[in-house]
């Protein structure tokens, strides 16, 4: 009997460690984003705000390839088109629903050698325009992040687009229709407060 207990208080141990050790690299990883921040600088990185870090929204997701090549064209919030093409499909479950996201590849990214595996994924959802920048949020992934069909989609990483801090500079890719949740991600970045 006290070698079950043991193993229980172990287990329970061992689960609350891997929580806390989850939630202290994603501070660290937010604090690194803001301090190295390119266009956010000064005592304006005070303004930068996040939900809290939530380990449900790190997801393990399915990923197809996309079947097809084609360059498609992204309308941006500036002047300027950008092209990108399908590279894949995530398909996951939150709260035992089920959504999908694709990913796309940049074509100018591709021809340079330190981004060559770069990979795009922009989304909106029901916090837009309201807790969240209303063109919509940004995740990095990398093709190196695919381990047999499966990739880690962590939602606490979702960040805003240049335009969100600076408007009319920056030619930022708005997120296609296929890439809007119906559902709230209270996870990564939220609404910036006007640069002054």
């Amino acid at each position: 009997m006290k070698n079950i207990f043991l193993s229980l208080v172990l287990l329970v141990s061992a689960s609350s460690f891997s929580q806390s050790t989850y939630e202290d690299s994603m501070k660290s990883y937010l604090q690194n984003y803001v301090a190295k921040h390119e266009v956010v600088k000064g005592h304006n990185k005070e303004h930068m705000k996040f939900y809290d870090v939530a380990k449900a929204y790190c997801i393990v997701a399915d990923f197809k390839p996309s079947a097809s090549a084609a360059w498609l064209t992204f309308k941006t919030s500036g002047k300027k088109t950008q092209v990108y093409r399908l590279y894949g499909t995530l398909s996951f479950q939150l709260n035992k629903k089920s959504y999908q996201l694709n990913v796309y590849q940049s074509q100018d990214l591709l021809t340079n050698p330190q981004y060559k595996d770069y990979l795009f994924l922009p989304f909106t959802d029901s916090t837009s325009g309201y807790e969240t920048y209303v063109s919509g949020r940004y995740i990095e992934l990398a093709t190196t992040d695919i381990k047999n069909n499966k990739v880690v989609l962590d939602f606490n990483k979702a960040y805003n687009p240049y335009c969100a801090y600076v408007s009319g500079v920056y030619n930022c890719p708005i997120p296609p229709k296929e890439n809007a949740l119906p559902v709230a991600i209270k996870a990564g970045e939220k609404n910036f407060t006007s640069l002054h």
